[in-house]
This record gives C-alpha cells, structure tokens and sequence, in this order.
C-alpha cells in the first residue's frame, strides 16, 4: 500500500470513498445531503493537506492533516480518515494513521487530536487506540446518529 499526497486528478476517487461516508451520516458531523462540490471543497480545503492511499493503483482511502486550531493552538493536528467500503478491515486506515503520524512530526505538530471520534464507531475507536491514542474527554450525546439517536462522542489525543 502506497500514500501519496492526492492531486487534482484523484478528486472523483476521493468523492467515490467520502461521498458514501458523508451520505450514511454514521460517523462524520458533516450535512447527509452535502453536495460533491462542497465535500470535495471541504476535504481538499486550502487549510490542510490530503493524501490518498493506493493498493494495487486503486485509491482505496484518503486522509487530510491539518492545525487543529490556529495561532498558539498550531502545534497541535487534527486529522480525518475515510476508507473505501470495499477495503474495510485490509488495513488501509492503520496505514494512514501510521502515514499521518510520521507526517506529523516531519512537520514539527507536537501532538495529534481527533476532536470528534463517534463512541459507536467502534473499529475506529479500537484503532485508534492501538495507534497510541488516548481518551482526553466524552462528550454526552454530541453526535445525532442516523439510526441510533444522540450517541456520545470522544476526544482523542497523542502527544508526538
């Protein structure tokens, strides 16, 4: 598995992967109904960075990194992973947060935080956990879940 930074050329890959995500609106805080334009725009923003993986030159994933917040808050990243369905459980975002973390620190963060991981997004918070993250908070019923209601949401953070 190859991850690259992503081109312009890879924008209906990306959609293919995040379009379907934003759609099932089971983890992602972003609009179900969001048009290609404005995810792509979101995803692919100036603010951040956004890298794609491929395996066998099919892009199966993709990532951004970016400043969690701005000014004294830049020295912390905050990141956003999508796989594609059809490579769930290969790997594929172990090797992007693997990717993200060395990325990371080759650009001097200090630390990586995930703001909103959903709690019933339980493959990620495993994941997660086993890339040497830790719950710094919960917060009650955060996240609207399309077919479970208000479930809570985590906070997660690495010092690197």
């Amino acid at each position: 598995m190859i991850v690259r930074a992503a081109q312009a050329e890879d924008a209906a890959a990306i959609w293919s992967i995040i379009g379907p995500t934003i759609r099932a609106g089971e983890t992602y805080a972003l609009p179900r109904d969001m048009s290609e334009r404005d995810a792509l725009a979101y995803w692919l923003g100036a603010d951040r960075e956004t890298f794609i993986a491929e395996d066998d030159g099919r892009i199966v994933g993709t990532y951004y990194i970016r400043a969690n917040q701005a000014g004294g808050g830049a020295h912390v990243c905050n990141c956003g992973y999508m796989t594609a369905a059809n490579a769930a459980g290969k790997g594929v975002a172990r090797a992007m947060c693997a990717h993200s973390l060395a990325y990371a620190r080759t650009k001097g963060f200090r630390a990586m935080q995930f703001n909103l991981v959903i709690s019933t997004n339980t493959r990620a918070v495993k994941l997660w956990h086993a890339m040497g993250f830790g719950i710094i908070g919960r917060l009650p019923d955060a996240f609207r879940h399309p077919t479970l209601g208000f479930v809570d949401a985590l906070v997660l953070f690495q010092a690197l």
